[in-house]
């Protein structure tokens, strides 16, 4: 069987956004911009810099337009992301940056400014492929897997956790949830052994701990069946932890406990066809609830879609109950409705 060739191994000609390297989108920036810009960019640069770009430089031919695009719109969001955080901070860049381009992108964008900016091991695998980090953390000791979790994006940590070994995922988050606060030394020599794989050299002293709130946080991010199986495995070692994480989180089931308000503003902004797939799994509570919250027409539809589905892949109500959670998380964001866990609602 053939390897794959390197994104850096093909032609410029043949590649996309995705596979340019950093000093390739440079030089589509530079060669955009035209001489003269480009000139006074490079002076700020250090030498090592410029001779990598120029060689990019050197070596574009039929550079698509599309290509040239996305590297200007690219850079446009990091410069907005940069500016954002300058006027308020992380948090005020990420509800800016959600409201122009939506939680994906903003997610996207601050992941790699973050990485640039905090400059440590831990923040560079941010921008990393899943593939690869799956590949790396399970050859690790899962106490060292942990801790390079409790570093990452929940969904990014998520990502990992469902595509690991379904004994080691468990080891791992156990372990994550029941973390303290890790010394500076200790991560330092964690941030060593990812430098050795990642062929960089960075420099921070942290102090970050796990526990279950980090847990929650990532488990809200999986799909159901890997949560469900994930909760059960720490629960036949540890109830009690096990009852911590899950008082924690925020689930589909939750929503039957959300105001018909806020349910009815939640519905406006989901697909219907997500409503039915995701009702398939759902407990009689929140069917009800969500029927309750619709028009007569609209309720009639989804039951009468819930009839005709037949059999379903659990992996697709999975994904059809994630992005409902999703957008109920960034409506919250937004302060546009409140999630509670309880059916208690508070009253002033």
């Amino acid at each position: 069987m053939a390897t794959k060739a390197k994104a850096t191994d093909r032609p410029v000609a043949e590649l996309t956004v995705h596979d340019l390297t950093g000093a390739q989108k440079a030089a589509v920036l530079l060669i955009a911009m035209g001489t003269q810009a480009a000139a006074k960019i490079l002076k700020y640069l250090r030498d090592d810099e410029v001779e990598r770009i120029s060689i990019e430089i050197a070596r574009m031919r039929n550079v698509s337009a599309d290509v040239v695009e996305a590297v200007l719109l690219d850079y446009r969001d990091s410069a907005l992301a940069h500016d954002y955080i300058a006027q308020g901070g992380l948090q005020f860049a990420r509800e800016a940056l959600e409201a122009a381009l939506g939680p994906r992108r903003a997610e996207e964008i601050l992941m790699r400014v973050e990485a640039a900016m905090q400059v440590s091991a831990f923040h560079l695998l941010q921008t990393v492929e899943t593939a690869q980090l799956v590949n790396f953390i399970q050859n690790e000791h899962p106490q060292t897997a942990a801790l390079i979790l409790a570093h990452l994006n929940a969904r990014k940590a998520a990502d990992i956790i469902s595509n690991l070994p379904e004994e080691l995922r468990t080891e791992i988050m156990y372990r994550l949830a029941t973390m303290g606060k890790t010394s500076p030394e200790l991560l330092r020599d964690i941030e060593d052994v990812i430098r050795q794989h990642i062929s960089a050299v960075f420099g921070a002293e942290l102090s970050t701990s796990g526990g279950v709130e980090k847990v929650a946080e990532i488990l809200n991010s999986t799909s159901r069946t890997v949560e469900r199986t994930l909760l059960d495995a720490i629960r036949e070692r540890d109830p009690e932890l096990a009852a911590s994480i899950k008082a924690l989180m925020f689930t589909f089931d939750d929503l039957a406990h959300i105001s018909d308000r806020d349910m009815q503003r939640l519905l406006t902004e989901v697909d219907q066809k997500d409503i039915a797939l995701a009702l398939k799994a759902a407990s009689g509570e929140l069917k009800e609830k969500i029927l309750r919250n619709v028009s007569e027409r609209a309720a009639k539809m989804i039951q009468e879609e819930l009839e005709l589905m037949g059999p379903v892949r659990v992996r697709d109500v999975d994904e059809a109950q994630r992005r409902i959670l999703e957008t109920a998380q960034r409506l919250e964001e937004q302060e546009e409705i409140t999630l509670t866990r309880t059916s208690q609602e508070l009253l002033i």
